[in-house]
């Protein structure tokens, strides 16, 4: 499958299987997939999702955003004639001829329960470790990388949590949707997904500098302008309300990073 360098990027036909005769799969049209198991004859141009819900399956689990984000619809999938197993999320993928897909089903990884207190001479990197201690048991085969959606680079974050680099960690999971390929397929039954969110959560909370813009978010928040902002919000009924959101302005998508302010300054 085609990776972008931070993200995802449907698959091209010249990385959908391993031999010369997916050459001559048809470029437009119609073509027949198989969804566990069932041949369907769907549009070529659909994403997977699209394709699925057009040959009329009612999908009510294993469907969320829509947009890639919520990873719900990571399914599994080979081209019928080719050997290699390969992971995509429907709703992104785009149909190929013969892909024989597997939606994968709730899948019980490893979540250990914690609440980002540190124990008195515990470092943050060892708090992680103890939590998960299965990534130890890392074989380095690389499966996680290969297969995940995203693009990134698990194999190397697992690294990166067992050496005690939390930043390194955090940063390069940071784009996880939590499909769960990684822990699905692992020989080593880590829980990839949730050690890197708890490395995340470890590294904001204790090593990562404070935000000061936060900080004074939440002081404006506190002063009297701003409460009598939402008082006033407060006193107004739904239909009023709901006309002040859709005529609300809206930041342009290509205005730089925070420099954009409203004509209209008296709620803000």
């Amino acid at each position: 499958m085609q990776k972008a360098a931070r993200g995802y990027e449907p698959i091209s036909r010249s990385h959908c299987g391993m031999n010369a005769a997916l050459d001559d799969l048809p470029m437009d049209g119609t073509c027949q997939i198989f969804y566990d198991g069932e041949p369907l004859q769907v549009s070529i141009h659909n994403t997977v999702l699209t394709a699925l819900e057009e040959a009329g399956k009612k999908l009510v689990r294993g469907v969320g955003c829509l947009g890639g984000v919520c990873g719900a619809c990571a399914i599994l999938y080979r081209i019928r004639g080719g050997y290699e197993l390969r992971a995509a999320l429907m709703c992104q993928q785009m149909v190929v001829a013969g892909m024989e897909i597997l939606p994968l089903p709730y899948f019980p990884q490893h979540k250990a329960v914690h609440d980002l207190h540190l124990p008195e001479g515990d470092s943050p990197t060892y708090r992680v470790n103890v939590l998960y201690p299965e990534i130890n048991r890392c074989i380095m085969c690389g499966e996680c990388t290969r297969l995940c959606p995203q693009g990134i680079d698990v194999l190397a974050y697992v690294g990166m949590i067992k050496r005690g680099d939390l930043k390194g960690a955090a940063a390069e999971s940071f784009i996880c949707v939590q499909c769960q390929v990684c822990a699905l397929r692992c020989p080593a039954q880590i829980s990839q997904p949730n050690a890197a969110l708890a490395a995340r959560r470890y590294y904001g909370c204790y090593v990562a500098p404070r935000a000061e813009h936060l900080v004074k978010a939440m002081e404006l928040a506190k002063n009297e302008q701003t409460q009598r902002c939402l008082r006033r919000l407060r006193a107004m009924d739904l239909e009023d309300l709901r006309v002040l959101y859709q005529r609300r302005e809206r930041e342009p998508d290509d205005a730089p990073p925070g420099t954009w302010l409203p004509e209209s300054r008296d709620l803000i």
